[in-house]
């Protein structure tokens, strides 16, 4: 090659490696513009698994309507997500990875209590929003300290409205035999915690509180002494699969209790370890029983195929309208700056439109939860389906029985 040939190839080179240089650094600007969400919960190890996949999908979607409206502040948003495996350790080494390494601005998730019980002093120590948009213990959303400030909100059935209903169900049929049976997880424990409480509120004093391991197969034990004590109403708080077993258990006694369960029994797991007749038994609250309004069903067209199975809807809807809210904040406080995003989303201005329903200033410097009992249906499984229940002690419930 002559001498002029080899400096032309070697411009050539020079100038094509300037352009890739020149491309990423532009790819590199667009990114760091882009306003990063993060998720961090199960997504393949535990029973919730399928509902963080649906909340997944859920802050997906928000995400692409945002975007082609325009986006927040005039940038794109963008869904970092982590799998933290339903184990606590995880869980708080994606909180610091999320916060620190990519810069998110608010955190979704997680979706088992426990894990966000261990990393609960995260959001609030670094000042990001943590918005639940699945984990239900009562406790996650309570400050550190009475005066401190609050980084975390909800839109999620929270468990002490749960078990208020349950609560306020039995005191209403007038038994004296009631029975708690939990499982020993974070979330058992809080359910377990809401339930003792609001029994000695109610003036109810359990005849027998028993619990079981997640990991637990065979519940005839817990279950004896229940049925040796007359206990004739149970209410349990655990995870889909758990409480599932926990039916084929009576089964194998021919003992059946009114059966009153935490909202977990919506989960198809719960379905799959009891199967369609016994299913049935268990009687239950949830925010919506199925798609019902256009917009609910809109998104369920969208969605529905990649979920689970469509009781797994519910977490699709709370990861939507948790991003929702999230891009109101933002809006509102001109900022994605933490303590500006929270004051907003104790005060928003405008109503929000979501899918569940319409948000109207649903948080304040003490209110974090979205949803309220009024946003409670009481549910059961028919033939294989979510169907909204009713009977005379659920028609006799009052707001004051589900506000306690």
């Amino acid at each position: 090659m002559n001498a002029s040939l080899l400096v032309k190839s070697r411009l050539a080179s020079f100038f094509k490696r300037g352009a890739l240089v020149v491309s990423l650094l532009v790819v590199a600007q667009v990114q760091a513009q882009n306003i990063k969400l993060g998720y961090n919960g199960d997504l393949s190890a535990s029973p919730t698994a399928q509902s963080g996949k649906a909340a997944v999908l859920g802050i997906q979607a928000a995400i692409e309507d945002i975007n082609a409206s325009g986006g927040v502040l005039g940038r794109k948003l963008t869904l970092v997500v982590r799998d933290d495996l339903a184990q606590p350790a995880k869980s708080i080494q994606n909180m610091t990875e999320l916060i620190d390494n990519e810069k998110v601005v608010a955190v979704l998730g997680p979706t088992n209590s426990g894990n966000a019980m261990a990393w609960r002093r995260i959001p609030n120590e670094k000042k990001i929003i943590s918005m639940q948009s699945n984990a239900q213990a009562s406790d996650i959303t309570k400050p550190l300290s009475p005066d401190a400030d609050n980084y975390f909100f909800r839109v999620s059935m929270y468990d002490h409205a749960q078990a208020a209903g349950l609560v306020a169900y039995a005191k209403k049929s007038r038994t004296t035999k009631i029975g708690l049976l939990t499982e020993t997880t974070g979330y058992g424990e809080g359910g377990l915690r809401d339930l003792q409480d609001l029994a000695k509120l109610n003036d109810i004093k359990p005849l027998a509180i028993e619990k079981f391991a997640v990991s637990d197969t065979d519940m005839t034990s817990q279950l004896n002494k229940m049925k040796a004590l007359g206990v004739d109403t149970v209410l349990v708080w655990a995870q889909g699969t758990p409480m599932g077993l926990v039916l084929r258990s009576m089964e194998k006694l021919n003992y059946f209790p009114t059966f009153l369960a935490s909202a977990a029994a919506d989960n198809i797991t719960f379905f799959d370890a009891a199967g369609k007749t016994l299913a049935s038994r268990a009687i239950f609250m949830r925010p919506i029983v199925n798609p019902d309004t256009p917009v609910q069903k809109k998104l369920f067209e969208r969605l529905g195929a990649k979920l689970a199975a469509p009781s797994a809807f519910i977490f699709s809807i709370q990861g939507y309208d948790s991003t929702l809210l999230l891009a109101a904040a933002m809006q509102q406080a001109k900022s994605t700056d933490g303590p500006k995003m929270r004051e907003a989303l104790e005060n928003l201005a405008t109503p929000v439109q979501g899918v569940m329903k319409t948000y109207n200033k649903p948080f304040s410097k003490t209110q974090r939860e979205a949803l309220t009992p009024a946003d409670a249906k009481w549910v059961r499984w028919v033939d294989g389906k979510l169907s909204e229940y009713s009977d005379p002690v659920i028609k006799s419930l009052t707001a004051t029985d589900m506000n306690r």
